[in-house]
């Protein structure tokens, strides 16, 4: 009941796609450009030897934990698809329904990744591998907390693997919990499973 007074009162839900960084976050959201729905990216990240088909970001995001910030432009994406790492979901405000494809890939492959990234980039590495692992893996469990006990989340688990291996039954899957119709063909085939390597 509570979920319905929300909609009704909301509107339509944000669709939120996140995880960690390298945890396949710009795929999501590629895949649900492809299959027709609307996808919010200002395209200043273009995309690069990291991310080859795009990053599909929007900057306004990254300000979204700065105090006294102005985040009534939130509201604007309902019934669309924007891009927000998990490190921010707490701070999107409660004016709003959320639904969440939280994108979950092996810590050790997301570190890879990550550390891949850095040294193309020439960026130093600051954190040890095990202090980083260590992190992610603590704010991981605060952020599931954090979902299944607020009141203007649902969410679903996408395990990026699991993606690659079996591009359109998860895209079946993204499409029934969006809760709009999607071509699915489309959405499966923006999966390549080379670019898991990077």
């Amino acid at each position: 009941m509570k979920k319905l007074i929300r909609r009704v009162r909301y509107g339509a839900p944000v669709v939120v796609v996140s995880g960690l960084p390298r945890s396949g976050t710009s795929m999501a959201m590629q895949m649900l450009s492809a299959g027709g729905f609307p996808v919010i990216t200002d395209g200043v990240r273009q995309a690069d030897e990291d991310n080859p088909k795009g990053y599909f970001e929007q900057e306004l995001v990254k300000d979204l934990h700065k105090d006294g910030e102005d985040r009534s432009w939130v509201q604007t994406t309902r019934g669309r698809a924007i891009k927000i790492i998990s490190f921010l979901l707490r701070h999107l405000p409660e004016q709003n329904n959320y639904k969440v494809i939280f994108m979950r890939r092996d810590l050790p492959e997301v570190l890879a990744s990550q550390t891949k990234m850095l040294e193309r980039l020439g960026a130093p590495n600051g954190t040890s591998d095990d202090h980083m692992f260590k992190l992610w893996k603590d704010h991981l469990w605060k952020i599931n907390y954090f979902m299944r006990h607020t009141g203007h989340i649902d969410f679903i688990d996408v395990i990026y693997r699991d993606v690659v291996d079996a591009p359109a039954e998860y895209a079946a899957r993204i499409c029934d919990f969006v809760g709009s119709p999607m071509d699915i063909d489309k959405m499966a085939a923006i999966v390549d499973p080379c670019l898991s390597r990077n």
